[in-house]
């Protein structure tokens, strides 16, 4: 069985990273399905893969993608027969840039004629911000949240989920029109860290009172700053290192990233009873599966609810793969940026 994908043929920037090419696709197990995809998100992830910063990606030549929107047209002897045929949202352990694609049936979500980016958004982004909010530690009332990269995909679904249980929320992101995009989503204040030094912002707007939660998904040098607002009780999410990418003495500065980090031990984390909780979502995915299925299905209910409107980003073609691969790196992009087969 064979079918085209993007392979990624060598590391580096986006122009020139991918080649469309025929691939071949193992045999089916019992408990997998055979989907004809329309298209495929993006995230931020892909991008540290490309650049070789990801190290759960595969090896070169290498097929990424962790989603898809399309029907299925081949189900392994143990699935239900009724998936046949079926359009569906779903979850890929790499292998998302393809034309067709292999998924396990418990990773489908059947979603009708739902708007393939609206669905995409929902995927990755949306089970990685229920995750984190709602799934592993519940946002209460009140708690002054802090959310890093709050126009992209998971951090605009961070902000309604958050808003949606009383939460106060400080969003920090990269340019003005971010701040008025934000700010529409509901969140409460908008810090620019381009224009203003963030931390001493966010200490303005604390007013010395404590942080509860920081989502972080750039790391480095800003893990010292969010941890020293936290107050007892505090909880710091890490699910990015996107402060990596900005290095650029190769080995050097992975090491200079690292140190940014701290060192730390576990009795002063306890004895300040602060949290520090990784959060890496395909370990979840290959260790307990029924929590991707279970976010993912909560993720829907809260959409067909009206309590989640997924921030939509810019749309490319398959032509303009190595664009849309560059966009997303390029901090400008807002919401789900998704690629559509022709």
């Amino acid at each position: 069985m064979t079918t085209e994908a993007f392979v990624l043929t060598k590391y580096g920037n986006a122009e020139g990273a991918f080649q469309l090419k025929t691939i071949d696709l193992p045999s089916l197990k019992s408990n997998e399905v055979l989907i004809d995809s329309e298209g495929f998100g993006l995230n931020y992830a892909d991008v540290m893969a490309r650049r070789n910063m990801y190290k759960e990606a595969p090896n070169l030549p290498a097929v990424l993608g962790y989603e898809v929107v399309g029907k299925i047209i081949q189900i392994g002897s143990a699935c239900d027969i009724a998936l046949m045929g079926k359009r569906v949202l779903a979850f890929t352990r790499f292998g998302g840039y393809a034309k067709q694609v292999i998924s396990n049936a418990n990773a489908v979500l059947e979603i009708g004629n739902l708007e393939l980016q609206i669905a995409l958004a929902l995927c990755t982004q949306g089970v990685t911000a229920y995750y984190m909010s709602s799934y592993i530690s519940q946002i209460r009332p009140m708690e002054k949240v802090l959310i890093h990269a709050a126009a992209g995909g998971v951090g605009s679904l961070l902000i309604q989920m958050a808003k949606n249980n009383g939460a106060i929320v400080i969003a920090k992101v990269g340019t003005s029109e971010k701040v008025d995009a934000v700010l529409s989503m509901g969140a409460d204040f908008a810090i620019n860290y381009k224009t203003e030094n963030y931390h001493e912002r966010l200490l303005s707007i604390l007013d010395g009172a404590c942080l509860d939660i920081s989502f972080n998904a750039v790391a480095g040098s800003t893990v010292k700053k969010d941890l020293a607002s936290l107050g007892p009780g505090g909880r710091l999410f890490l699910f990015g290192g996107a402060e990596m990418l900005t290095g650029k003495f190769g080995l050097f500065s992975k090491l200079n990233f690292v140190r940014k980090m701290m060192m730390l031990l576990p009795i002063g984390l306890m004895m300040r009873s602060k949290s520090i909780i990784g959060v890496n979502m395909l370990k979840i995915a290959d260790v307990k599966p029924e929590i991707i299925a279970i976010c993912l299905n909560e993720v829907h209910l809260l959409y067909l609810n009206g309590k989640l409107i997924p921030s939509l980003g810019k749309q490319f073609n398959q032509e303009s793969m190595q664009e849309a691969h560059a966009f997303l790196e390029s901090g400008i992009s807002q919401g789900k940026v998704a690629v559509i087969w022709d």
